[in-house]
């Protein structure tokens, strides 16, 4: 039960640092609540099972590839640099109630599957971590043994899920309103910096 927790903890502390999907998260929570943003990290839960899957049967160094990275890289930025700019032409006051009509559910799920799905970095972070996980879990334990430790990771990425959210609600409920258009505004440009370093990196792919 302790190697299974140990799993849980790691799960939850690889989602813990702060990157496109949690600045989107907050930035989406405070506009149209918890549901919103729980459902950026849940399509960001998907791509990271893509992603598992991929390199479960030994397919994800495609991804890894320099075509597959450029083409990430400048599709991924886009994303997050259109997710940032569309951040910015709200009003400068937050109309909650009128927001939430507008945006659908499978919008904010695609959004967080898109931001990771393409993101070259989560590529590699899982090539790293859990193929590690993977080789030394492969080698001490059976089939069933690895998915369900597989599971205890992907557990503490939905703890991480539901405190973003959470955290996101939260704010949306007890700041005054100029201070949440403030923090939604610096979520949104925490996106569109993250969308310029990846249309960065996708340039030094082509041409450096």
């Amino acid at each position: 039960m302790s190697i299974f927790l140990s799993y849980v903890l790691l799960g939850f502390s690889l989602a813990a640092p702060i990157g496109p999907v949690n600045a989107a998260q907050i930035e989406k929570g405070i506009k149209h609540g918890f549901f919103h943003a729980w459902l950026i990290g849940l399509g960001a839960m998907a791509a990271d099972a893509i992603f598992m899957l991929l390199i479960y049967f030994g397919l994800a160094h495609f991804l890894a590839t320099p075509f597959a990275k450029t083409f990430l890289w400048l599709f991924g930025g886009f994303i997050l640099i259109y997710t940032g700019v569309e951040s910015f032409k709200r009003n400068n006051t937050l109309a909650v109630s009128d927001q939430r009509s507008s945006v659908s559910h499978a919008k904010s799920f695609y959004s967080g599957f898109l931001m990771t799905f393409s993101n070259p970095v989560s590529i590699l972070f899982w090539l790293g971590i859990y193929g590690s996980i993977l080789a030394t879990t492969a080698q001490r334990y059976g089939a069933l043994e690895l998915l369900l430790y597989s599971s205890g990771i992907f557990i503490g990425l939905m703890l991480w899920d539901i405190a973003m959210a959470s955290i996101s609600s939260i704010f949306q409920k007890f700041l005054h309103e100029g201070v949440l258009v403030l923090i939604s505004r610096a979520a949104g440009i925490c996106l569109l910096c993250f969308g310029i370093y990846f249309e960065w990196q996708a340039i030094k792919e082509l041409f450096f």
